[in-house]
């Protein structure tokens, strides 16, 4: 019988820590060991109430390295923290001769992602990120389509998801720390994007606020004007009061729906990145290098290019 793969995690308090948790409990893994310099992580006892727990890095390094002298190694890092933290978090695991599973964004620069080539060639370990949609059936079907087809196809994506005034405040609302809008709520659409349609052509950015963006992707199969907003008054008119977030996707005019099936997908990804399967450095590049050239690239208000949902916006 083989032994429990052993996980450690950082970011343990964070919202979709608890997803990792629950990835690590499904694949028969023990989380033998958590960080997370804030200290509600209550959650842990429905998982793992055995795991050693540290709010402070330097301990939890010292703890990691201590079970690795002792031939109790890690297997896996999970890692859950803030996006500017990725990279060195991943650096921790390769050194410490684990795996690392990072949440998306896995870096904010592609050439983070050459660094963490270098290291993950001299330490034969992997790295490997979530990319959740990738698993999701609709999606992967949708792929399936567009690639036994010739076709151009015009995609629109508008996305909604209101945040209040603690968002500015966080670590979420400085560009420097998160990436920005596009990279902190909306690498996940632009992954699965290229995932489905293919390699980036073009990609210019219209729009570019604190609270917003807007731009336009023209990959191999598909044009794509998108619209990525935490304003509550983006909102369309008619929803209920009680929901913040509005997502469309569109087809050639149809609406592509796939809210439904989320709920196991972190195990699917555990599941693949256990069975050697899972999506790795160069999997991740394209949409971080769509995310980063958005922050950096001037304005190009092309008028026949934005998305319809600007044209709704107050003036």
């Amino acid at each position: 019988m083989m032994d429990k793969r052993r996980f450690a995690l950082i970011g343990a308090a964070g919202y979709v820590a608890v997803r990792h948790m629950q990835a690590i409990k499904a694949v028969d893994g023990d989380l033998v060991v958590a960080l997370d310099p804030n200290d509600s992580v209550g959650v842990i006892d429905r998982y793992f109430p055995s795991s050693d727990f540290f709010v402070e890095f330097e301990r939890f390094d010292r703890h990691v390295d201590l079970l690795r002298r002792r031939g109790e190694a890690v297997d896996y890092v999970s890692i859950c923290s803030p996006n500017y933290m990725h990279d060195a978090h991943v650096r921790f695991a390769l050194r410490s001769d684990a795996d690392a599973i990072c949440e998306k964004p896995l870096v904010l620069n592609p050439w983070n992602i050459d660094g963490l080539a270098e290291l993950q060639e001299s330490t034969g370990r992997r790295v490997s990120t979530i990319l959740q949609l990738r698993h999701h059936p609709s999606i992967v079907a949708l792929r399936d389509r567009v690639s036994r087809s010739r076709e151009t196809h015009r995609v629109e994506l508008t996305y909604v998801t209101s945040r209040g005034r603690w968002y500015g405040i966080s670590w979420k609302g400085d560009e420097r720390r998160s990436g920005g809008i596009a990279t902190n709520i909306g690498v996940h659409f632009f992954d699965m994007l290229v995932f489905v349609f293919g390699a980036v052509r073009r990609n210019h950015v219209h729009l570019r606020e604190d609270d917003k963006m807007a731009g336009f992707l023209e990959l191999e199969r598909a044009t794509v004007p998108w619209f990525l907003s935490i304003d509550r008054g983006d909102l369309p008119d008619g929803l209920a009061e009680d929901q913040t977030t509005f997502r469309s996707i569109t087809v050639d005019g149809e609406a592509f729906e796939f809210s439904g099936g989320f709920t196991d997908l972190h195990t699917v990804s555990y599941e693949s990145i256990l069975a050697g399967d899972g999506f790795g450095l160069e999997d991740v590049r394209p949409s971080i290098e769509i995310v980063s050239q958005l922050r950096n690239a001037p304005l190009e208000p092309t008028a026949g290019e934005r998305h319809s949902r600007l044209r709704d916006m107050k003036a």
